[in-house]
């Protein structure tokens, strides 16, 4: 699939999925996100919606970099989100964190900046590893979908552009 607008509703639809299996693992299998997978899930809302915006306005040259940028921006960060939340994963037990309060909890008690800091330390749930796949835990699959939209990001952001033919 070569064309802007199919790469991006692919990645608009592997985002769906991705928000559609968390729902799944929440509500059916009643795992329980950590603060850490629920800024993965805002992260790939995110990118979902820029891929949806930049499918349905399907732009030429310039547009379809700015959709790249922003589609790196907010991979680039869930990506960053996931490899923490991977790192604490694999701590030995004496170095996990302690666990913390809930992420309501922070946001309503705390400026923005400070929360944001303290759920990016991690706390003890975060540690844990409530499923895998292939020996990869959640956080794991979900940093692969961040790099695949990272790249995705960047061939839109750096490859060439041919203006259409208007005939």
């Amino acid at each position: 699939m070569n064309s802007f607008r199919g790469v991006f509703l692919v990645g608009f639809l592997a985002c769906l999925s991705m928000l559609l299996i968390a729902g799944y693992f929440q509500f059916i299998e009643r795992l329980e996100p950590c603060p850490l997978c629920i800024l993965q899930r805002v992260m790939v809302f995110v990118a979902g919606v820029f891929f949806l915006i930049g499918a349905i306005h399907n732009p030429v040259t310039t547009g379809r970099r700015v959709y790249g940028f922003l589609v790196l921006l907010a991979a680039g960060i869930g990506a960053a989100i996931s490899a923490r939340h991977v790192w604490i994963q694999n701590l030995p037990e004496d170095q996990v964190p302690s666990c913390g309060p809930g992420l309501n909890f922070i946001l309503e008690n705390f400026p923005l900046s400070q929360a944001v800091d303290m759920v990016l330390k991690g706390s003890g749930e975060c540690a844990d590893v409530l499923w895998t796949f292939l020996n990869l835990s959640i956080p794991a699959w979900t940093f692969i979908a961040f790099i695949v939209m990272c790249l995705v990001g960047l061939k839109q952001l750096f490859g060439h552009h041919k203006h259409p033919d208007f005939i």
